[in-house]
């Protein structure tokens, strides 16, 4: 399986953050699944990409043209594949994998969370996408999302769209597990209904 993580790149972090996610990245490879990524060297994205590289795991980077400045793209990657944009990088990465983990991060992360919910709330995919929750990152997200059902701005099978996680194997084994047919994705569209 191919499995896509977005995920900060600061180097700035906490370390926790750090030995967790390469943890994941070691644990994806040694699962025999192949890690999709942004590319980048620092942060979570890095730390994923150093983690399945120290267990000789498959790995696909894709990054758009100007992000090759020294020290920013993982140098070993298995495959490498450059982007004129942020937008083409964004739809490679949705096409190319298989499940989706959604690790801390910043503005682009939340943009690609809310962009690969939307698609599948839309019925655009079926894919399984899980939150890597660590030391409570997304809570106040979820919240929020759950304040939006409340008041009706979704359904709250929305909810089911991306379920937290705060532990690596059960994030994976979600992954390895999931089955669309256990999920009604018409109800999800059904807002104000």
């Amino acid at each position: 399986m191919n499995i896509c993580l977005y995920g900060a790149s600061s180097a700035l972090i906490e370390k926790s953050h750090i030995s967790e996610t390469e943890l994941l990245g070691e644990k994806i490879a040694t699962r025999g699944h192949t890690l999709v990524f942004g590319g980048g060297a620092n942060g979570l994205m890095g730390a994923a990409a150093r983690g399945a590289h120290k267990k000789s795991g498959k790995i696909i980077g894709i990054a758009p043209t100007f992000f090759q400045v020294d020290g920013v793209l993982f140098e070993h990657c298995t495959e490498f594949i450059y982007t004129e944009n942020m937008r083409q990088r964004k739809k490679l990465l949705e096409d190319k994998s298989d499940a989706f983990i959604v690790a801390p991060g910043g503005l682009g992360t939340f943009d690609e969370l809310f962009e690969i919910l939307t698609l599948k709330q839309l019925g655009q995919h079926q894919k399984p996408v899980a939150i890597l929750n660590l030391n409570g990152y997304y809570d106040c997200l979820y919240k929020m999302l759950e304040n939006a059902a409340e008041h009706k701005f979704m359904t709250e099978e929305c909810l089911k769209l991306a379920p937290l996680f705060d532990n690596t194997d059960e994030i994976i084994k979600y992954l390895e597990d999931y089955r669309p047919e256990d999920y009604d994705f018409n109800l999800m569209k059904k807002v104000g209904k």
